[in-house]
Protein backbone atom coordinates (compact mmCIF):
# COMPACT_ATOMS: atom_id res chain seq x y z
CA UNK A 1 0.00 0.00 0.00
CA UNK A 2 1.34 3.39 -1.05
CA UNK A 3 1.27 6.53 1.09
CA UNK A 4 0.94 9.72 -0.94
CA UNK A 5 1.81 12.66 1.24
CA UNK A 6 -0.50 15.57 0.74
CA UNK A 7 1.62 18.36 -0.72
CA UNK A 8 4.08 16.79 -3.12
CA UNK A 9 3.97 18.43 -6.54
CA UNK A 10 3.23 16.20 -9.52
CA UNK A 11 1.27 15.97 -12.72
CA UNK A 12 -2.04 14.14 -12.42
CA UNK A 13 -1.15 11.36 -14.81
CA UNK A 14 1.75 10.39 -12.50
CA UNK A 15 -0.32 10.61 -9.33
CA UNK A 16 -0.21 6.90 -8.48
CA UNK A 17 3.60 6.90 -8.64
CA UNK A 18 4.82 10.26 -7.43
CA UNK A 19 2.25 11.90 -5.19
CA UNK A 20 -0.88 13.95 -5.07
CA UNK A 21 -1.57 17.66 -5.48
CA UNK A 22 -3.26 19.87 -2.85
CA UNK A 23 -6.59 20.03 -4.76
CA UNK A 24 -6.56 16.24 -5.08
CA UNK A 25 -5.87 15.94 -1.36
CA UNK A 26 -8.95 18.06 -0.70
CA UNK A 27 -11.06 15.90 -3.01
CA UNK A 28 -10.06 12.68 -1.26
CA UNK A 29 -10.48 14.31 2.15
CA UNK A 30 -13.89 15.74 1.24
CA UNK A 31 -15.22 12.38 0.05
CA UNK A 32 -13.71 10.75 3.12
CA UNK A 33 -16.27 12.73 5.15
CA UNK A 34 -18.88 10.56 3.42
CA UNK A 35 -16.78 7.40 3.79
CA UNK A 36 -16.28 7.27 0.04
CA UNK A 37 -12.81 6.36 -1.30
CA UNK A 38 -12.13 7.52 -4.85
CA UNK A 39 -10.75 5.80 -7.93
CA UNK A 40 -8.08 7.62 -9.92
CA UNK A 41 -10.60 8.80 -12.52
CA UNK A 42 -12.88 10.07 -9.73
CA UNK A 43 -10.02 12.03 -8.17
CA UNK A 44 -9.67 13.82 -11.51
CA UNK A 45 -13.41 14.20 -12.03
CA UNK A 46 -13.95 15.67 -8.57
CA UNK A 47 -10.87 17.88 -8.53
CA UNK A 48 -11.97 21.16 -6.88
CA UNK A 49 -11.28 24.75 -7.78
CA UNK A 50 -9.50 26.87 -5.16
CA UNK A 51 -10.22 24.57 -2.22
CA UNK A 52 -9.11 25.29 1.35
CA UNK A 53 -5.81 23.62 2.24
CA UNK A 54 -6.10 20.28 3.98
CA UNK A 55 -3.10 18.75 5.73
CA UNK A 56 -3.41 14.99 5.73
CA UNK A 57 -1.85 11.95 4.11
CA UNK A 58 -3.52 9.95 1.39
CA UNK A 59 -3.12 6.23 0.79
CA UNK A 60 -3.70 4.18 -2.34
CA UNK A 61 -4.77 0.53 -2.38
CA UNK A 62 -6.50 -1.60 -5.00
CA UNK A 63 -7.01 1.47 -7.18
CA UNK A 64 -8.71 3.53 -4.46
CA UNK A 65 -7.50 6.71 -2.75
CA UNK A 66 -8.45 7.44 0.84
CA UNK A 67 -7.31 9.23 3.97
CA UNK A 68 -4.50 7.33 5.67
CA UNK A 69 -5.76 4.57 7.93
CA UNK A 70 -9.19 4.23 6.34
CA UNK A 71 -8.62 1.38 3.90
CA UNK A 72 -11.67 -0.38 5.34
CA UNK A 73 -13.80 2.05 3.36
CA UNK A 74 -12.95 0.17 0.16
CA UNK A 75 -14.98 -2.84 1.28
CA UNK A 76 -17.75 -0.60 2.64
CA UNK A 77 -18.00 1.18 -0.71
CA UNK A 78 -18.67 -2.10 -2.52
CA UNK A 79 -21.35 -3.08 0.00
CA UNK A 80 -23.04 0.33 -0.22
CA UNK A 81 -23.00 0.11 -4.01
CA UNK A 82 -25.15 -3.04 -3.79
CA UNK A 83 -27.61 -1.33 -1.45
CA UNK A 84 -27.73 1.70 -3.75
CA UNK A 85 -28.46 -0.34 -6.87
CA UNK A 86 -31.53 -1.83 -5.18
CA UNK A 87 -32.72 1.65 -4.20
CA UNK A 88 -32.13 3.00 -7.72
CA UNK A 89 -34.52 0.35 -9.06
CA UNK A 90 -37.19 1.48 -6.59
CA UNK A 91 -36.62 5.10 -7.59
CA UNK A 92 -36.77 4.19 -11.27
CA UNK A 93 -40.15 2.53 -10.82
CA UNK A 94 -41.51 5.58 -8.98
CA UNK A 95 -40.07 7.97 -11.58
CA UNK A 96 -41.70 6.03 -14.41
CA UNK A 97 -45.05 6.43 -12.67
CA UNK A 98 -44.51 10.15 -12.04
CA UNK A 99 -43.56 10.69 -15.66
CA UNK A 100 -47.15 10.12 -16.77
CA UNK A 101 -48.12 13.36 -15.02
CA UNK A 102 -47.88 16.05 -17.74
CA UNK A 103 -46.71 18.74 -15.30
CA UNK A 104 -43.64 16.73 -14.24
CA UNK A 105 -40.55 17.81 -16.23
CA UNK A 106 -37.75 16.03 -14.37
CA UNK A 107 -37.27 13.44 -11.65
CA UNK A 108 -33.77 12.77 -10.36
CA UNK A 109 -32.04 10.75 -7.67
CA UNK A 110 -29.97 12.83 -5.27
CA UNK A 111 -28.07 12.24 -2.03
CA UNK A 112 -26.08 9.13 -1.16
CA UNK A 113 -27.99 6.85 -3.54
CA UNK A 114 -26.90 8.97 -6.51
CA UNK A 115 -23.27 8.32 -5.52
CA UNK A 116 -23.83 4.58 -5.00
CA UNK A 117 -22.97 5.28 -1.37
CA UNK A 118 -26.19 4.51 0.49
CA UNK A 119 -26.35 2.44 3.65
CA UNK A 120 -28.83 -0.41 3.95
CA UNK A 121 -31.21 1.65 6.10
CA UNK A 122 -31.03 4.81 3.94
CA UNK A 123 -34.04 6.37 2.29
CA UNK A 124 -34.07 7.50 -1.35
CA UNK A 125 -33.83 11.25 -1.99
CA UNK A 126 -35.54 12.58 -5.09
CA UNK A 127 -35.65 15.98 -6.77
CA UNK A 128 -38.71 16.87 -8.86
CA UNK A 129 -38.95 19.74 -11.34
CA UNK A 130 -42.37 20.77 -12.63
CA UNK A 131 -43.81 23.11 -15.20
CA UNK A 132 -43.93 26.76 -14.22
CA UNK A 133 -46.87 27.46 -11.92
CA UNK A 134 -47.73 23.78 -11.44
CA UNK A 135 -45.52 22.71 -8.53
CA UNK A 136 -48.13 22.38 -5.79
CA UNK A 137 -50.73 20.81 -8.03
CA UNK A 138 -48.12 18.30 -9.16
CA UNK A 139 -47.12 17.57 -5.58
CA UNK A 140 -50.67 16.63 -4.58
CA UNK A 141 -51.09 14.42 -7.65
CA UNK A 142 -47.75 12.70 -7.05
CA UNK A 143 -48.49 11.88 -3.42
CA UNK A 144 -52.00 10.67 -4.20
CA UNK A 145 -50.73 8.49 -7.03
CA UNK A 146 -47.77 6.99 -5.16
CA UNK A 147 -49.89 6.31 -2.08
CA UNK A 148 -52.62 4.72 -4.18
CA UNK A 149 -50.05 2.42 -5.78
CA UNK A 150 -48.55 1.68 -2.35
CA UNK A 151 -45.05 2.84 -3.15
CA UNK A 152 -42.92 3.33 -0.02
CA UNK A 153 -42.87 7.01 1.00
CA UNK A 154 -40.84 8.55 3.78
CA UNK A 155 -42.76 8.88 7.04
CA UNK A 156 -41.76 11.95 9.13
CA UNK A 157 -40.34 11.14 12.58
CA UNK A 158 -40.31 7.41 11.82
CA UNK A 159 -37.12 5.50 12.60
CA UNK A 160 -37.72 3.06 9.76
CA UNK A 161 -36.91 4.82 6.48
CA UNK A 162 -35.19 2.03 4.58
CA UNK A 163 -35.92 2.15 0.84
CA UNK A 164 -38.57 4.84 1.30
CA UNK A 165 -38.91 7.67 -1.21
CA UNK A 166 -38.04 11.09 0.19
CA UNK A 167 -39.38 13.74 -2.21
CA UNK A 168 -37.42 16.52 -0.57
CA UNK A 169 -36.68 19.00 -3.37
CA UNK A 170 -39.42 20.48 -5.55
CA UNK A 171 -38.71 23.22 -8.09
CA UNK A 172 -40.70 24.63 -10.95
CA UNK A 173 -38.87 25.44 -14.18
CA UNK A 174 -38.85 29.15 -13.36
CA UNK A 175 -37.06 28.65 -10.01
CA UNK A 176 -34.02 26.54 -10.82
CA UNK A 177 -31.22 28.76 -9.50
CA UNK A 178 -29.82 27.84 -6.10
CA UNK A 179 -29.81 30.47 -3.36
CA UNK A 180 -26.49 32.41 -3.65
CA UNK A 181 -26.12 32.34 0.15
CA UNK A 182 -26.15 28.54 0.12
CA UNK A 183 -23.53 27.93 -2.54
CA UNK A 184 -20.53 25.92 -1.37
CA UNK A 185 -18.63 22.71 -2.10
CA UNK A 186 -21.39 20.63 -0.53
CA UNK A 187 -24.39 22.08 -2.37
CA UNK A 188 -22.45 22.15 -5.66
CA UNK A 189 -21.57 18.47 -5.25
CA UNK A 190 -25.18 17.60 -4.42
CA UNK A 191 -26.35 19.23 -7.64
CA UNK A 192 -23.68 17.62 -9.81
CA UNK A 193 -24.26 14.12 -8.46
CA UNK A 194 -27.97 14.05 -9.34
CA UNK A 195 -28.97 11.23 -11.70
CA UNK A 196 -31.92 12.19 -13.93
CA UNK A 197 -34.49 9.40 -14.30
CA UNK A 198 -37.11 11.49 -16.11
CA UNK A 199 -35.92 14.36 -18.29
CA UNK A 200 -38.52 16.02 -20.50
CA UNK A 201 -37.55 18.86 -22.84
CA UNK A 202 -33.94 18.83 -21.56
CA UNK A 203 -35.02 20.15 -18.17
CA UNK A 204 -32.00 18.53 -16.51
CA UNK A 205 -29.68 20.36 -18.89
CA UNK A 206 -31.43 23.66 -18.21
CA UNK A 207 -31.11 23.08 -14.47
CA UNK A 208 -27.36 22.61 -14.80
CA UNK A 209 -27.07 25.65 -17.05
CA UNK A 210 -28.96 27.79 -14.54
CA UNK A 211 -26.57 26.60 -11.83
CA UNK A 212 -23.30 26.95 -13.69
CA UNK A 213 -21.85 28.41 -10.46
CA UNK A 214 -21.17 24.79 -9.46
CA UNK A 215 -18.12 24.97 -11.74
CA UNK A 216 -16.59 27.43 -9.27
CA UNK A 217 -16.29 24.45 -6.93
CA UNK A 218 -16.07 21.29 -9.08
CA UNK A 219 -15.12 22.37 -12.63
CA UNK A 220 -14.30 18.94 -14.11
CA UNK A 221 -17.59 17.13 -13.58
CA UNK A 222 -19.62 18.46 -16.50
CA UNK A 223 -19.05 20.75 -19.48
CA UNK A 224 -21.89 23.20 -18.85
CA UNK A 225 -20.95 25.42 -21.79
CA UNK A 226 -21.65 22.59 -24.23
CA UNK A 227 -25.21 22.14 -22.97
CA UNK A 228 -27.84 23.32 -25.43
CA UNK A 229 -31.61 23.63 -25.09
CA UNK A 230 -34.42 25.72 -26.52
CA UNK A 231 -34.61 28.68 -24.12
CA UNK A 232 -37.88 29.85 -25.69
CA UNK A 233 -39.55 26.74 -24.30
CA UNK A 234 -39.00 28.06 -20.78
CA UNK A 235 -40.02 31.68 -21.23
CA UNK A 236 -43.66 31.20 -22.17
CA UNK A 237 -45.88 33.25 -19.86
CA UNK A 238 -48.42 31.35 -17.78
CA UNK A 239 -51.51 32.80 -16.18
CA UNK A 240 -52.12 32.31 -12.49
CA UNK A 241 -54.05 29.10 -12.02
CA UNK A 242 -56.69 29.08 -9.25
CA UNK A 243 -56.22 25.35 -8.67
CA UNK A 244 -52.47 25.86 -8.19
CA UNK A 245 -53.11 28.77 -5.80
CA UNK A 246 -55.52 26.64 -3.78
CA UNK A 247 -53.14 23.67 -3.76
CA UNK A 248 -50.36 25.90 -2.45
CA UNK A 249 -52.49 27.44 0.31
CA UNK A 250 -53.89 24.10 1.47
CA UNK A 251 -50.47 22.43 1.66
CA UNK A 252 -48.81 25.38 3.38
CA UNK A 253 -51.59 25.46 5.97
CA UNK A 254 -51.20 21.73 6.57
CA UNK A 255 -47.40 22.03 6.96
CA UNK A 256 -47.35 25.33 8.87
CA UNK A 257 -46.95 23.82 12.34
CA UNK A 258 -44.16 21.52 11.11
CA UNK A 259 -42.09 24.05 9.15
CA UNK A 260 -38.67 24.77 10.67
CA UNK A 261 -35.75 25.14 8.24
CA UNK A 262 -37.75 24.17 5.15
CA UNK A 263 -38.05 26.53 2.18
CA UNK A 264 -41.70 26.89 1.15
CA UNK A 265 -42.52 29.20 -1.76
CA UNK A 266 -44.94 29.12 -4.72
CA UNK A 267 -42.21 27.92 -7.09
CA UNK A 268 -39.93 26.09 -4.69
CA UNK A 269 -40.20 23.60 -1.82
CA UNK A 270 -37.07 22.25 -0.19
CA UNK A 271 -37.41 19.90 2.77
CA UNK A 272 -34.43 18.97 4.92
CA UNK A 273 -35.04 15.96 7.17
CA UNK A 274 -31.38 16.43 8.11
CA UNK A 275 -29.65 19.59 6.92
CA UNK A 276 -26.05 18.53 6.42
CA UNK A 277 -24.71 21.56 4.57
CA UNK A 278 -23.48 23.52 7.59
CA UNK A 279 -22.08 20.41 9.27
CA UNK A 280 -20.13 19.34 6.18
CA UNK A 281 -18.74 22.82 5.49
CA UNK A 282 -17.44 22.99 9.08
CA UNK A 283 -15.52 19.76 8.53
CA UNK A 284 -13.32 21.17 5.77
CA UNK A 285 -12.93 24.82 6.83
Amino acid sequence: MQVLHGFSSTSRNKLPEKGITPPEVFSVYYHNIFEYPLTFSEVIKWQPKNPPKIRTSIQCKNGYYFVQGREGLIYKREIKKRHSQKKIKIAGHAAKIMSIIPFIKMVGISGSVAMNNAKKDSDIDLIIITKKGRLWTSRIIVYLLLNFLRLPLRVPQSREQRDRLCLNIWLDEDNLKWNPKQRNFYTAHEILQVIPLVNKDKTYEKWLKENRWVLNFWPNVVDVDSIKYDSNEYTKPMNTNPIETLAYKVQVKYMKAKISREVIKPGKAIFHPQNLSKTIVEKYT
